[in-house]
This record gives structure tokens, sequence and C-alpha cells, in this order.
């Protein structure tokens, strides 16, 4: 798997699982690649293995794919991944978990401050992290924010952590959309 995902890695990405969804039990829209990894690693921490379940998680490229990705499956997908800003568009379209705020907001609050720092510890990136709690613009901002933005200033860092937070924690929405897929 490329750690980086670039537009025509997620198109890809996306090709690939709308070719899946025709043959799949059940079919999960979520809004990127990121939503597609943290889904399938909670997945896998909750000892489940959504391809041996026919379970296809599509990344549709931003909430407002939703209406034309469901258009384009011929089928309703069982669920929706979204954040809280795009509840609104998936609501619409499919049954909905809804991230407070967004995914990384979720997989830091899972995880806790402490523990996220300790990954950044682990993973080598603490020396980063701390740099950049330096600029002017992050310092004495709280460590919560500090952390999301780290996570987020760079795709490479934001995929990786999306499954290493997951791997700690797995925050609520992702769990109850697992739960619901044992439900059908």
């Amino acid at each position: 798997m490329a750690l980086m995902p670039t537009n025509a890695a997620s198109l890809r990405a996306t090709a690939e699982a709308m070719a899946q969804a025709g043959s799949a039990a059940a079919v999960v829209l979520v809004e990127g690649i990121t939503d597609r990894i943290a889904l399938e690693t909670a997945a896998r921490v909750r000892g489940r293995d959504l391809a041996a379940e026919r379970v296809v998680v599509v990344p549709i490229g931003g909430a407002h794919a939703i209406g034309r990705t469901v258009a384009e499956l011929g089928r309703t997908p069982l669920a929706g991944l979204c954040d809280l800003r795009e509840a609104a568009l998936f609501r619409r379209e499919v049954t909905t978990f809804v991230c407070d705020g967004d995914l990384e907001e979720e997989l830091i609050r899972a995880a806790g401050v402490d523990g996220v720092i300790e990954l950044f510890a682990d993973q080598g990136d603490l020396r980063s992290f701390r740099s950049f709690q330096k600029q002017p613009a992050w310092r004495g901002q709280e460590p919560t924010a500090q952390c999301y933005r780290f996570i987020r200033s760079s795709s490479r860092r934001n995929v990786r952590y999306a499954r290493l937070l997951t791997e700690i924690a797995v925050p609520p929405p992702l769990d109850d959309l697992l739960k619901r897929l044992i439900a059908e």
C-alpha cells in the first residue's frame, strides 16, 4: 500500500472499490482514503476480515460526491462514514456514522494526547513535532490542536497515523459502524 495518496492513487482506489461493489454483501461509503484505512484497520483490530465478509469500503473523494456515487452504484450502500460538517449530505443518501469534528479529531480523542505524543516518539516524529510546537503560530496552542495540525500537515503523515492511531484505540463512530455490519 502506498503511504502517500495522490489524486491518481485516490481515483484508482475508488475505481477498484466501485468495481468490487457489485458483488459485495455490503458497501460502505467513506469520504477518503484515510477514512478507508482507519475503518479497515478498526475491523482488523476487532478481529474482522471485511474482504472475507464481502464488505467493500469505497472512498468517494469527498462528501459532495455522495449522490453521484450512490447513483453510479446502482444499489443502496449499507452505510457511510463522514465528518460532522458533511453529515447532512450523507444522511440524504445512507445510514450515516459521523465523526465529531473529523476522523483525525476522533482518533486523537480515542488515543488521548499522551498516547498520540508517545506514538510520535515511537515513529521517530517527536523531534519534528517538538519543532512544530515551537513555531510562532502553534506556540502556546492546546496540545490537542497541535497534534491535529501536525498529523494533517502532510498527506503521508495523515495516512500513516490513520492506521497507527486506530491500532491504539478504535474511535466510537468506527466501532458503531462495524457493529452495524455485524447486525446486517
